[in-house]
């Protein structure tokens, strides 16, 4: 990824109030998404602005409107693809992944990166068995400053099975006892 040391272009007005910063946030750095992009292929703007804040992901339509407004702690982890200049963002809550062509000069990789490690408090994997694991983690909002519990599980990790039920619950009291808040 080649990057210029030249200051990075102001993120554009319209989109900055679409954003509708919160208190204490502050743009960390954005990018246009590009359709077409890819080896060989110079990209157009498809009018969608991606936002990092130090408090969320935000996506904001050709139109000005917000298409995505996620904080840090509901980011499950994220993807970068150099050939392809693609960011696939998976969720905590097991909603399809978002994907973005960005081009090839974003910090927007490491931002996601650096703000999803931001979020983590502590986690715990959790053995299920043969080919079956799920993680208990603490977060914190990194928006409201609260710590926020989750579990997340693995592929054919069911929810509804006693026993995972059960040792979510135990992990999720371990690391509750870790923070202090037990």
């Amino acid at each position: 990824m080649a990057l210029s040391l030249r200051r990075a272009p102001r993120l554009p007005a319209d989109v900055r109030a679409a954003v509708g910063l919160g208190p204490g946030e502050r743009v960390l750095t954005w990018a246009p998404v590009l359709v077409g992009a890819g080896p060989g292929v110079a990209g157009e703007p498809s009018g969608t602005t991606l936002v990092a804040t130090n408090h969320a992901l935000y996506a904001v339509g050709a139109a000005g409107e917000p298409t995505l407004t996620r904080p840090w702690h509901e980011v499950d982890s994220g993807s970068w693809s150099a050939e392809l200049t693609q960011l696939t963002v998976t969720w905590i809550d097991g909603t399809r992944p978002s994907q973005w062509v960005l081009g090839d000069t974003t910090l927007l990789p490491e931002t996601l990166r650096e703000r999803v490690q931001a979020s983590v408090v502590l986690t715990q994997k959790i053995e299920l068995g043969p080919r079956r694991t799920a993680r208990a983690v603490i977060r914190q909002d990194l928006g409201r400053g609260g710590l926020v519990e989750q579990v997340v599980l693995g592929r054919g990790v069911r929810a509804d099975d006693p026993e995972v039920a059960a040792a979510t619950a135990a992990a999720l009291a371990y690391l509750r006892e870790q923070v202090g808040l037990s």
